[in-house]
């Protein structure tokens, strides 16, 4: 029966029938991806039955169960109703959306906003848009997937630079045509290693060569500058970015995505952009609850507070233990591995000993860079972190990972 199946396999489902990677971790049984969470998420989860610590999340404000943002979810959905039914462009604009582009801006200090149903979205569309065949695009070796399938999508010259490293950036400046856009494409907090980019010697060299710098908020918003607006704030550079685009789905405890600038520049991309005018707009229920997460941050910097101070005992904990972190400055802490098959069994060493952590492999890294990533919420506690840190410290242990 099975070669009956195999003999009429379509030249699609043959060229893919011989992929068999996940299954061979499976049999091994430390497959780490698809775990299934049956209650909320917060810094204690429930799986396979089990509360298990979770390390694992981008929550960084601890806000996705918040009843207010609970309740603000649940008003919209009775006021508006599950879905749009269309897009921004034509019939899917909600007032909540105007209301929300509006203070995003006045928030980030940029003329206008438009709001996105998910952050990948914002960069498969916008990158893309701003530049064309003469343009140039110049990004960071270790740039979000979602900035490499939209410059993918472009038709501009593509270069890249070795990852923060400033000369590199200079070289490829260099190459361009001083009179072609050059759009500089950053993570403002890297998703994977926790550092950040070094936003004020971009700036210099944006202004030396007359290029343009386009910076990815996701994981810097809620968690730098003032009341979280973001990296560009915290170094002070917010007037000389050009463009920024943040995600929902981190801080503001929901889903989505926006884009902010100068308003001639969110003209273009209200009238140009692809996944902006031919996606179905996002959910009443998104809207608001990001809406109503925004202004938590506004109005209780204490919870920004928190996530620092539980993120530098931890920084602290794990440097101490003798875990390789690198050069992270966030609350997402790399503990460095340097081996796939290590990385996976150590990751299901964890949640035995009920900790969530996430691996990284390639492409989300180098593959003698694969490591367990751990992010803090402002909700996590010490006796959390301590306890985490004893078990990790366990795992790596027992693989000779760290002594």
């Amino acid at each position: 029966m099975v070669y009956e199946i195999r003999k009429n396999m379509g030249l699609l489902q043959e060229k893919f029938s011989k992929y068999r990677v996940p299954q061979e971790y499976m049999a091994m049984g430390v497959y780490p991806y698809f775990r299934e969470i049956d209650s909320a998420q917060d810094t204690e989860v429930m799986m396979d039955g089990k509360k298990v610590l979770m390390f694992g999340s981008n929550s960084y404000m601890g806000l996705t169960y918040e009843p207010r943002i609970v309740e603000a979810a649940i008003k919209a959905t009775r006021k508006y109703g599950t879905g749009c039914a269309g897009s921004r462009f034509l019939n899917g604009t909600l007032d909540l959306h105007i209301q929300l582009e509006h203070e995003l801006a006045e928030f980030l200090g940029k003329d206008e906003c438009l709001v996105f149903p998910t952050g990948f979205t914002v960069n498969e569309g916008v990158i893309p848009t701003l530049v064309d065949r003469k343009d140039y695009i110049i990004c960071d070796d270790r740039d979000h997937a979602s900035i490499v399938d939209g410059r993918r999508l472009s038709f501009a010259t593509q270069l890249k630079f070795k990852h923060n490293d400033m000369a590199d950036l200079e070289k490829q400046l260099q190459r361009c045509e001083p009179d072609a856009v050059k759009l500089i494409i950053v993570d403002g907090v890297f998703s994977m290693e926790g550092d950040l980019a070094p936003l004020p010697e971009i700036v210099r060299l944006k202004k030396k060569y007359n290029a343009s710098i386009y910076v990815d908020e996701a994981h810097g918003l809620g968690v730098f500058g003032k009341n979280g607006r973001g990296v560009c704030d915290h170094f002070g550079v917010t007037d000389d970015v050009d463009i920024i685009m943040g995600t929902f789905s981190k801080s503001l405890a929901s889903i989505g995505g926006f884009v902010a600038g100068d308003k001639e520049v969110i003209n273009w991309l209200r009238h140009n952009a692809r996944s902006y005018i031919f996606q179905a707009s996002s959910t009443p229920a998104a809207t608001a609850s990001a809406r109503t997460a925004l202004q938590i941050l506004k109005d209780e910097p204490e919870r920004i507070e928190a996530l620092w101070q539980i993120t530098n005992y931890a920084l602290d904990k794990f440097r101490n233990a003798g875990f390789e972190i690198g050069e992270t400055e966030s609350p997402i802490i790399p503990l460095y591995v340097r081996d796939v098959e290590k990385t996976f069994i150590v990751t299901k060493m964890a949640f035995d000993e009920g900790i969530f952590i996430n691996p990284v492999i390639p492409p989300a890294c180098a593959p003698q860079d694969t490591l367990v990533r751990v992010a803090l919420m402002a909700t996590h506690t010490k006796e959390q972190v301590d306890f985490a840190v004893e078990k990790l410290a366990k795992c790596f242990k027992a693989l000779g990972i760290i002594e």
